[in-house]
């Protein structure tokens, strides 16, 4: 027993004492806010496309203005989801509140105009306000090429708007060009692009020419145009309630958090059971290599090397946990207050710690005893590859039913997989906060910790086999292994 806690000293020590491992210690956190910012910055840095419309033909008449029209409309739809997006965010900050003054603010931007609209959200978000910019606008409509414009219509005219936009980018100042035509006496277009993937302009052209239609249709049926206009803008209030939320009536975003912390929750279970296991593997193949482990072995048995080793590994993915849960507390109070204590409850609600802690420690053991095994028969990273590409193929089965859990965490897809023990740690930890019925996740905790001990008698037969043996990695080795168990 004294030389297995040496041998996790050693093994924790090895890895704990370098500067790289507090390296890739910040890795994840840092990547996290390295990819917000990269998302935000792809956002942001998206070009607004410049679009030129033309009336190709006198049957086309007064769909340009159509077009200018449907941009008007889909324009202040944004800037009004933009105000009530805003008014969300600072709004929801009390466990009970509601959408109700997110929603009257788009309402009052939607029906007084967005000045209006504005006002309110000076009134129910002053922070929001002085924080909120334009929404960016899905196309910019600018004037015509004059060559394009004298071209005659049809052939000529696309002759002329190709040779616009094969022009050298600096050499022209628009996106796309587009005809508008009629079809069967139905608004159609021809849509030119400088570039084969300009999807954005073909969704805005087709959806402004329904519009026109819509509207076309209506009016020959004799509805007048204000009708058709206010129907195309009419939004209906819908508030969700839920028996479930904490007001027991109108659902927030504080009841619907426990989902996203559960998804959270899921994955960070995921990269530190991975990351433990990874460790362990390169650790075992490693001392192998370099004739490590057998010096180990002529002090210590088969099993007394690898309790040590997967407990060092164990208190190094504890570090690990503990160190991202400090820096992820620390930099929820200091950016958001109300949601770190929003998060704390929920986590200490129902006792979450504790199963995600359970849930770690059967998880990990499956799957480092696992990794330790093959290590033991591997030589060089190449060798290992034979048996972890297949294991790390089944590994991304639970991040994508995590995303599904997230909507649908009783969905009958996502309950079956929560009794499969590879992926039980990962899924029931994702379900918990849809409270779950309790013998389920009792019943799924007993499987998974009873195929970890099984993982721990099979695993422990392959590594006593491939420490003490010279033996190639393969599929009929180590299986070979863990039927005779070795020397």
């Amino acid at each position: 027993m004294n030389r297995m806690f040496l041998i996790a000293r050693r093994e924790y020590a090895a890895y704990a004492m370098t500067v790289g491992f507090w390296l890739s210690l910040l890795a994840f956190p840092l990547f996290a806010v390295i990819g917000g910012g990269v998302s935000y910055l792809v956002r942001t840095g998206e070009t607004i496309p410049a679009v030129a419309v033309v009336e190709d033909g006198a049957g086309a008449a007064g769909l340009a203005t159509a077009v200018q029209d449907h941009l008007k409309v889909e324009n202040d739809r944004r800037r009004a989801s933009s105000l009530r997006a805003a008014a969300l965010a600072e709004t929801q900050t009390t466990p009970d509140a509601g959408t109700g003054a997110a929603d009257r603010v788009r309402e009052i931007a939607e029906t007084q105009g967005f000045d209006a609209g504005m006002a309110e959200l000076r009134r129910v978000a002053p922070m929001a306000a002085a924080a909120w910019r334009e929404p960016k606008t899905p196309v910019t409509l600018a004037p015509a090429p004059a060559q394009v414009v004298a071209a005659a219509p049809g052939k000529a005219r696309d002759d002329a708007a190709k040779a616009y936009l094969a022009a050298d980018k600096s050499d022209r100042s628009l996106s796309a060009i587009v005809f508008l035509t009629r079809e069967d006496g139905k608004p159609a277009a021809r849509v030119w692009t400088a570039r084969t993937n300009e999807d954005a302009v073909d969704d805005f052209v087709r959806e402004a020419l329904k519009s026109a239609n819509r509207r076309e249709v209506f009016g020959a049926s004799g509805v007048s145009p204000q009708v058709i206009v206010s129907s195309e803008q009419f939004r209906p209030h819908v508030t969700a309630y839920s028996p479930k939320a904490s007001t027991g009536a109108e659902v927030s975003f504080r009841d619907r958090l426990p989902q996203l912390i559960g998804f959270i929750s899921g994955f960070m279970l995921w990269s530190l059971i991975l990351t433990g296991a990874s460790i362990l593997l390169n650790s075992v193949m490693e001392e192998k290599s370099n004739k490590i482990l057998e010096v180990l072995l002529s002090s210590a048995s088969t099993t007394e090397i690898l309790s040590g080793k997967v407990l060092g590994v164990a208190l190094l993915t504890l570090t690990v946990s503990l160190a991202w849960g400090v820096l992820g507390s620390g930099a929820l109070i200091t950016v958001a207050p109300k949601y770190a204590a929003w998060t704390g409850e929920i986590l200490l609600h129902g006792g979450m710690l504790g199963w995600f802690a359970a849930f770690m420690i059967g998880g990990y053991l499956m799957y480092a005893v696992l990794f330790a095994a093959i290590g033991a028969f591997c030589d060089t990273p190449r060798d290992a590859q034979t048996l972890m590409g297949p294991i790390m193929m089944v590994l991304v089965v639970p991040l994508v039913v995590m995303q599904l859990a997230l909507r649908q965490p009783d969905s009958p897809v996502v309950q079956v997989l929560s009794w499969v023990p590879f992926f039980t740690p990962f899924l029931m930890i994702a379900r918990l906060p849809s409270d779950p019925p309790l013998w389920e996740v009792i019943g799924a905790m007993a499987g998974m910790f009873a195929f970890a001990l099984l993982m721990v008698w099979v695993s422990g037969r392959a590594f006593r086999a491939g420490a003490l043996s010279d033996v190639k990695l393969s599929w009929k080795s180590f299986g070979a292994a863990i039927r005779g168990g070795g020397n």
